[in-house]
């Protein structure tokens, strides 16, 4: 007897009974080698090309990519760096950030967001997030400006690929006179009321980890601005704080882009916005789904002020969720938990004096959320799915 994993022509096997068991074909949550598949032969050729020339830092690669990603977040200046977490770094630096100084962000989104803070001396305070959006909430942040009189920047997260609510809090930066940086590492295209991520502070940070929706074969970030003098000091910064080779104005890092990950990522920018559209069209399935199952668990819902949200991740809240991606494991769908552990709970932050409690929204989401497959390579059935297996586990 053998065993038939779908799909497949199972009706011939099934009349010569040749089927002991039926597995379902496995559904990630993020499947690169179906994208792998569409680009191969272009990628390959371009990174051949690149080996070639022998030239792999920076070069003409990274600065067509640079030209090109400053155009799509209508910008004048891109930057090219080595990871996402480095241009949060570079551009708190670029701002003068360090010792001394505060930065507000939120408790719930990747470690890199305040790691990057305590990596220029400075210290992280946190504001709560809004329970819809999953992003800061602009009507707690005067609340921590009283608390916190050296605040010196705001570092607002355009969470899952969702931007923030940015005029609030551009607002609230303006009152005070601090910078706003941009964490745009998962929303890439995002737009607020028609704007692109990136174009809406002083300096946009982007991350091109493989995960991402313009994701690199490695490492690699991207910083945005409109400011002349802002693009100078980043370019600087990223190479040892240099302008002229071996002249050093001041103290910066080793953080370039790598001429093969530019390569590689201008063959993938070319059907970004193509892939967009898929994780958009995946998104509305899984609302029509899910929205009248009766299963008791929160879709993602749009802002009218997010005019494009690029859905990086499908992030879904329900009750049980630790059973519940169980039950999807054991049904062959990959999920994942992001995040699990909000920052001002994290060990390495017990200096700064938060406790369980203080920041509840947070804190429910790190215990509730589960990302759902999104990738733009899913297929409308394997949306259904996903989906019947969520409504099957609540029925139980």
């Amino acid at each position: 007897m053998s065993i038939y994993v779908g799909p497949a022509p199972l009706a011939d096997y099934l009349r010569l009974g040749e089927v002991s068991a039926v597995i379902p074909r496995p559904i990630p949550l993020l499947d690169l080698h179906a994208q792998w598949k569409l680009i191969r032969s272009e990628v390959m050729h371009e990174i051949e090309r690149v080996a070639d020339s022998q030239h792999f830092i920076l070069g003409e690669d990274v600065a067509a990519l640079e030209q090109t990603l400053a155009s799509y977040c209508s910008v004048p200046y891109a930057v090219g760096c080595a990871s996402g977490s480095d241009a949060l770094t570079l551009a708190l630096m670029a701002l003068g950030i360090g010792g001394g100084d505060a930065v507000l962000t939120a408790p719930y989104t990747f470690f890199a967001t305040a790691g990057s803070i305590c990596e220029c001396g400075a210290r992280p305070v946190f504001v709560d997030v809004d329970p819809v959006t999953f992003n800061m909430d602009p009507a707690q942040m005067e609340a921590a400006f009283r608390a916190h009189p050296d605040i010196r920047a705001i570092i607002p997260v355009h969470l899952f690929g969702a931007s923030a609510d940015m005029d609030p809090i551009c607002a609230v930066a303006a009152k005070h006179g601090v910078p706003v940086i941009e964490d745009a590492a998962q929303a890439i295209g995002a737009e607020y009321k028609g704007r692109r991520a990136g174009s809406l502070g002083a300096i946009g940070c982007f991350s091109f980890f493989p995960s991402k929706n313009l994701g690199a074969f490695g490492d690699g970030g991207m910083l945005t601005t409109s400011d002349a003098l802002l693009d100078r000091s980043l370019r600087s910064l990223r190479v040892h704080g240099s302008e002229t080779r071996y002249v050093h104005e001041r103290v910066g890092v080793n953080s370039r882009l790598d001429t093969l990950q530019a390569a590689v990522l201008r063959v993938k920018m070319k059907r970004l916005d193509e892939w967009t559209a898929s994780r958009r069209r995946n998104a509305a399935r899984y609302r029509e789904a899910l929205g009248q199952s009766g299963a008791p668990v929160t879709l993602p819902q749009e802002q009218s002020y997010q005019t494009r949200c690029v859905y990086n991740q499908f992030v879904i809240l329900g009750p049980r969720r630790d059973e519940l991606k169980e039950h999807l494991a054991d049904a062959g769908v990959g999920t994942a938990i992001y995040y699990p552990i909000p920052l001002h709970l994290q060990q390495c932050f017990a200096g700064l004096g938060y406790h369980e409690g203080d920041f509840p929204v947070s804190e429910r989401l790190a215990k509730e959320s589960l990302a759902l497959p999104i990738y733009p390579e899913l297929e409308h059935s394997d949306i259904h799915r996903v989906s019947d297996s969520i409504v099957q586990f609540y029925r139980q």
